[in-house]
């Protein structure tokens, strides 16, 4: 299964029609952003911390989700 953020990267978006593409389209620009990580707690410490592009974590959960989702549906 891809990491998480090859998963986000799908949802970015050159005019983003939501917060999800927004958030896609700022970790894309963010270089430091941990492209190998794939667990909740390591990439929501990492967001507190770093990810002030965002304008809630709980996009990043809504996302967390439908990574989830696809990758249970996958195994």
């Amino acid at each position: 299964m891809k990491s998480f953020y090859h998963y986000l990267m799908k949802f970015r978006d050159p005019k983003p029609k939501d917060s999800i593409s927004e958030f896609a389209n700022h970790a894309y620009k963010d270089h430091s952003f941990p492209k190998g990580l794939s667990t909740y707690t390591e990439l929501s410490t990492y967001l507190e911390l770093n990810g002030d592009y965002l304008t809630s974590m709980t996009v990043f959960d809504q996302v967390w989700e439908l990574y989830i989702e696809e990758k249970n549906y996958n195994s």
